[in-house]
């Protein structure tokens, strides 16, 4: 038989109760559903039993890093549509205890059932991690960052290219380039700092050391960068041994918790603070705070995500949980400024560049597509898999005002209430 593909697509219209915005090609090279769409390919029933057995994200992202789900045509249009679905409807769709009393809802369960026969799907994919122990303690946190970081340099390369600035650029133009982007970020941020010779700079989540040498080299500051990858510290090193510049960097594998060397003139945190938790987040900026000078900045580079009706009922995303950003924990802009001025931080600017990642992240993506299969080799099917759905995705939840990124300038302001900040700091175009 060969109508499997019109059995799913309409099993699903009637379990969703709307109408699937995708084309849909099953196992047995049945399609179903509007001809000029993306299509949604099913290679096998394991995809289904993987759905049915975990209902949500993590079903689909099981199914997507083992390869039993896959979609042609326009990836970001796909994900843009599919996007109501699984993460839009909001206060229309019914609660799961709303929907299992509906004989529909249950008649299509059955008939998915059925559909995907026996027997349970498999273990999840070795790319999913596991959460164990309390979370962002220092061991925990250290586990986090080396799944996500500890991939491999060469992969990283692939990705994000020379620069190796894993964070959102700073573009003048659509088409400029990402090297002239994400150096354009630098220099923004060191601007915003005020960075002058002799200063002292601590780069908290230093990456590849991307911000330490671009500082060190064209403001003349030293700098401290610290990481909790061994793989990033050890390339950083490298970069800054061939820049010429040991004398003005150091990198140390430390946890931000740790750093007892101040005062510093700055402190710069580039897409570090996504990692620290809600829980963590008032010790991470009162500790950042004790480590400044009286009138020292922080630029705080973070992203968000929009503020929910109820707060309570947020829950973490699962797919990024379990294969990206184990731990990660994402809060309103509005929650990330409350915390730094309670932490006792005067904050002076924020700076929302939402629009920048958004084109940030989709030329990561046609990196990683242009050298795919050097990708697939340097890590595995899956774990490319999860780079080109996250990353995409990502591109998607940016462009439609779901995530947001802000630099957020604020001061160590002394008793004296002299911030040290020009009258006019910004000029608008």
């Amino acid at each position: 038989m060969t109508d499997a593909a019109p059995r799913l697509h309409a099993l699903v219209e009637q379990l969703l109760g709307v109408p699937l915005p995708v084309r849909v090609r099953a196992w047995d090279g049945s399609q179903a559903g509007p001809p000029d769409a993306p299509t949604l390919v099913v290679r096998n029933r394991r995809a289904l039993r993987r759905l049915l057995f975990k209902p949500g994200e993590l079903g689909l992202a099981r199914a997507w890093v083992a390869g039993d789900l896959e979609i042609e045509g326009d990836l970001y249009l796909a994900l843009d549509l599919l996007s109501g679905l699984i993460w839009e409807r909001g206060e229309e769709a019914r609660s799961l205890t709303e929907a299992v009393r509906d004989p529909q809802f249950r008649s299509a369960v059955r008939g998915l059932l059925k559909l995907a026969g026996p027997p349970l799907p498999p273990a999840p994919p070795p790319e999913e991690i596991r959460r164990t122990g309390h979370l962002h303690t220092r061991r925990t946190d250290r586990r986090a960052i080396s799944h996500h970081y500890d991939v491999g340099n060469d992969f990283y390369e692939i990705v994000l290219g020379p620069s190796m600035v894993y964070s959102c650029a700073y573009w003048d133009a659509p088409d400029g380039t990402l090297e002239d982007a994400q150096r354009d970020k630098l220099e923004l941020i060191c601007r915003k700092l005020a960075l002058t010779p002799g200063q002292r700079l601590l780069d908290v989540g230093c990456g590849w050391g991307s911000m330490a040498v671009h500082a060190a080299r064209e403001h003349g500051v030293r700098v401290v960068g610290i990481t909790l990858s061994q793989e990033q510290a050890t390339y950083a090193r490298k970069r800054v041994a061939d820049a010429g510049l040991t004398d003005r960097i150091e990198i140390r594998v430390q946890d931000y918790r740790d750093v007892s060397d101040g005062p510093y003139d700055a402190i710069s945190s580039i897409g570090m603070a996504e990692h620290v938790g809600t829980a963590k987040y008032l010790q991470y900026a009162t500790d950042l705070h004790k480590l400044l000078v009286p009138g020292g900045r922080l630029l705080n580079h973070q992203i968000a995500r929009r503020p929910q009706r109820d707060e309570s009922a947020y829950h973490i995303d699962e797919f990024i949980d379990a294969y990206v950003f184990p731990d990660g924990e994402l809060a309103p802009v509005g929650t990330t400024v409350t915390q730094l001025e309670r932490a006792g931080f005067e904050v002076r600017d924020v700076e929302s560049i939402r629009e920048h990642y958004a084109l940030t992240l989709r030329r990561w993506v046609a990196r990683l597509e242009d050298d795919w299969e050097r990708a697939v080799r340097l890590t595995s099917p899956g774990r490319a898999r999860v780079w080109r759905l996250y990353m995409a995705a990502c591109a998607v939840g940016f462009e439609r005002n779901r995530l947001g990124v802000n630099q957020v300038l604020a001061v160590r302001t002394p008793e004296s209430g002299d911030s040290g900040m020009p009258l006019r700091s910004r000029t608008w175009n």
